[in-house]
């Protein structure tokens, strides 16, 4: 099963549950906001992206530039930050078995679906 990490709000989120609909994908949305994810969850998703925990940080948000822009954090601090504040997390994410993305670009949502 797609699971999509979503906020609603954001109009690229929306985009990419436009995508999976006209293409009759099946998915799970997961509205992070709502239902944070784990520590666990995060490491795993991130394992999957194939990425650093700072590389899915929003880090144009207000909370990372007042509360942790220019420190020194660790991947678990990171991590934790994100957890606190799930706004920081970059969205939104596709997970497709063990293969995941941040589908901000219609080009790549494409290619991931394309590949086998």
């Amino acid at each position: 099963m797609i699971e999509v990490y979503h906020n609603p709000r954001c109009g690229k989120s929306r985009n990419c549950l436009a995508f999976l609909e006209n293409t009759n994908q099946e998915y799970k949305v997961i509205k992070y906001l709502e239902e944070v994810p784990s520590a666990e969850e995060l490491r795993a998703i991130l394992e999957k992206l194939n990425i650093k925990p700072i590389a899915l940080v929003r880090q144009k948000e207000k909370i990372w530039t007042e509360q942790f822009k220019d420190k020194n954090l660790t991947d678990e601090a990171v991590i934790e930050a994100m957890i606190q504040n799930p706004i920081l997390i970059e969205r939104p994410i596709i997970i497709k078995g063990n293969k995941a993305i941040i589908a901000r670009e219609m080009d790549k949502i494409e290619a991931f679906f394309e590949a086998k």
